[in-house]
C-alpha cells in the first residue's frame, strides 16, 4: 500500500512585479534554462571573479551547480525554509573568499537577504548575489532576464501525487488559462 500523500505548501517559482499580478507564464524548458546559465556565468565572469558559488536551496542550487561549473569554480548551498530561516548555513570555507550567491528568482529579496546576512556572518572578502529570473523590485548585482511572466522551471513542472508523477496541479491550472505568449 502506498503511503499518503504528503501535505505540501507549494512555493511557486514565478513571481509577481511588486505586488502586481503577472502577465502571463513563462515555460522554461532545459535548453532554455542551459542558456540561462550561460548568460548569468559570463556577466559574472566579466565583472567578478568569485572563488566560490553558493546556491540557494531548492531551486537556487540549481542555476548556482551550473554557473559554478562554467566558472570552474567551488560550490555549495545554504538553505532557507518556507518561513524564513536559515535551516543549513553557508560553508565556512566562504571566510576570507570571493562569494557569489545565486538563487532562480528574486522578486522581494527576503530570500537572498537571509542569505547574504548568513553568508556575511563567516566575513568573506565579498559576496554578489545573482538570479536566473529578476520578477520583481530587488535587484540582484547580476541577472540572466527580467521578467515580468509566472515562471515555471523545468524542474518545478512535474510532481509526485497518489504515487504518479504528474502536471504540478497549481501550474495545470496557469497554464490552461493562460494563452501561449
Amino acid at each position: 500500500m502506498a503511503p499518503p500523500p504528503r501535505p505540501t505548501t507549494p512555493r511557486p517559482s514565478g513571481g509577481t512585479r511588486a505586488g502586481k499580478a503577472p502577465r502571463g507564464v513563462l515555460q522554461v524548458d532545459w535548453t532554455f534554462f542551459g542558456e540561462l546559465c550561460r548568460v548569468l556565468a559570463l556577466k559574472v565572469f566579466r565583472e567578478y571573479d568569485p572563488e566560490v558559488v553558493i546556491g540557494i536551496a531548492k531551486a537556487g542550487v540549481i542555476p548556482g551547480a551550473v554557473v559554478a561549473s562554467i566558472l570552474q569554480r567551488d560550490f555549495a548551498s545554504i538553505a532557507i525554509s518556507h518561513e524564513g530561516s536559515v535551516i543549513a548555513g553557508p560553508p565556512r570555507l566562504v571566510t576570507g573568499k570571493r562569494v557569489l550567491l545565486v538563487d532562480e528568482t528574486c522578486e522581494s529579496g527576503n530570500t537572498m537577504k537571509l542569505a547574504l546576512a548568513a553568508v556575511r556572518e563567516l566575513k568573506p572578502a565579498a559576496v554578489k548575489t545573482a538570479v536566473s529570473f529578476k520578477t520583481g523590485t530587488y535587484k540582484p548585482d547580476f541577472v540572466a532576464l527580467e521578467n515580468e511572466n509566472f515562471i515555471i522551471l523545468p524542474w518545478d513542472l512535474e510532481v509526485i501525487v497518489n504515487g504518479e508523477i504528474v502536471v504540478r496541479p497549481d501550474y495545470r491550472a496557469k497554464l490552461k488559462a493562460t494563452p501561449p505568449r
